[in-house]
């Protein structure tokens, strides 16, 4: 079993925080900590510029309303908002904070993913714990 399970959301679809939390629920030890975790990726230089900081700011806040709200649903439930590339967020979180599980989802592979990789390879390939893949 696991105590420090960390569950990256991208917020595409409710099955990134619903099925995780159930297998959560089902792989943690009494009184793990499960860290929902989602990362805004850094837009280019040349389009921030023609993003309203007040559109940015309102973004925010409805993600970490909706992040709060997932993690009561879980025991030892937590949230935390990053910034930068979502693979390599993931990763460095993974480390720094003893992480002994990931369970995230994945989507159906495309051509887009042969050359750049999707979020979840990066991650498997990149974390020194399990990583639990759903699909």
């Amino acid at each position: 079993m696991y105590s420090n399970i960390l569950i990256p959301i991208a917020f595409e679809s409710d099955s990134d925080f619903i099925v995780p939390s159930r297998i959560a629920k089902a792989l943690s030890d009494d009184g793990a900590e499960v860290t929902l975790l989602h990362v805004f990726e850094t837009p280019p230089s040349y389009a921030i510029q023609y993003v309203p900081t007040d559109l940015i700011e309102a973004t925010r806040e409805g993600v970490k309303a909706a992040m709060d709200a997932a993690a009561a649903q879980v025991p030892g439930g937590k949230t935390v908002i990053l910034e930068g590339s979502p693979g390599r967020a993931i990763a460095e979180y993974a480390a720094k904070n003893g992480t002994d599980l990931v369970i995230m989802a994945s989507h159906r592979p495309g051509v887009g993913d042969i050359l750049w990789g999707s979020t979840a390879a990066f991650v498997v390939r990149h974390v020194n714990c399990a990583v639990h893949v759903i699909r």
